[in-house]
């Protein structure tokens, strides 16, 4: 929801099909998420690991990019077990690819950056409605609770929704796409964004609203672990299982802030007409409500309750 992508044809010779490239336009105000050169370096990375599309050319505001023929997934496909097995074990592959830089989490300096962004570019109101002071004392103390001596470090996608997955419907080979956020992260929580993801629709007539009793229920979630683990050729106990699971789980409150973070500065920065507001509000919502269920001694973290309903759209 921040590009613009084209595809492009062009004819051939007689007999032969056309020719296809993907065009990508950047979109507004973007900076500020990622910076543009470090996506390139890990769009060129990929691509020489063999994942994704290989890049063809770059311009000024975008670039051009390699045609994959496959499909883009669906929303209902996400709840698939035949479709959901498939994104389990590429997403265990894609994790496990040596990246350059530093193997160093960046989740928890990205919620910072992006909070002090977010206050910068709301109105005292708004900053009062969405509860930031409380978000920023929270971040440090879930910093400390989520990260222990032992998790598991991967190369992260950190944006696993829908739009990003693509299947060859023939060989049934799935391709994750789009590298804007990733980076270095605990794979528990791109798990769980991808989870959360499961309750978004944005083809339909309010691609804004999220409808958490779409949210993979807990025989779900563990199918995902299960096989997201054996890929590695071992098969996994229970008890790793049911590990990754809660650490998953607990990872959506990092994920909630995350992208209510981002919805409230990609309303500020962009024209796309999309409620960015009404998703941040929604964000937040489901990060005030689970806190105290997910995180044992939850009385450490601010007590602020919800987001205010009242939050006003720029």
């Amino acid at each position: 929801m921040t590009n613009a992508v084209f595809e492009v044809n062009w004819s051939t010779e007689k007999g032969k099909l056309p020719r296809k490239v993907l065009v990508r336009i950047y979109g507004e105000g973007v900076e500020v998420f990622f910076d543009r050169n470090d996506e390139i370096k890990t769009f060129e990375s990929m691509s020489k690991h063999g994942q994704g599309p290989r890049l063809l050319g770059r311009f000024p505001n975008g670039r051009v990019e390699e045609f994959i023929h496959a499909r883009t997934l669906s929303a209902s496909d996400l709840r698939d077990p035949e479709v959901s097995a498939l994104i389990a074990t590429k997403l265990k592959e894609f994790h496990d690819l040596h990246m350059p830089g530093p193997r160093i989490v960046m989740l928890w300096d990205r919620l910072r950056k992006w909070l002090i962004e977010t206050k910068r570019l709301c109105t005292a109101e708004e900053a009062e409605a969405f509860n930031l002071d409380a978000i920023e004392e929270d971040i440090p103390i879930l910093e400390k609770k989520l990260s222990g001596e032992n998790q598991i470090i991967g190369f992260c996608h950190n944006d696993l929704q829908y739009g990003n997955i693509m299947i060859d419907e023939e060989t049934r080979l799935v391709t994750i796409i789009d590298y804007e956020y990733a980076c270095y992260n605990p794979v528990p929580f791109d798990l769980a964004n991808h989870f959360c993801e499961m309750a978004a629709d944005y083809h339909s007539e309010t691609p804004h609203i999220l409808d958490y009793n779409k949210y993979p229920d807990l025989e779900e979630r563990q199918r995902f672990a299960h096989v997201y683990l054996s890929s590695s050729g071992n098969e996994p106990s229970d008890v790793e299982v049911q590990q990754l699971v809660e650490d998953a789980e607990k990872y959506t409150l990092a994920s909630h802030l995350l992208w209510g973070l981002w919805g409230i500065i990609s309303e500020k920065v962009n024209e796309i007409d999309f409620d960015y507001m009404e998703y941040a509000r929604q964000r937040f919502q489901q990060y005030w409500s689970s806190k105290a269920t997910l995180l044992d001694n939850s009385k450490d973290l601010a007590d602020n309750g919800a987001a205010d309903d009242s939050v006003v759209d720029s």
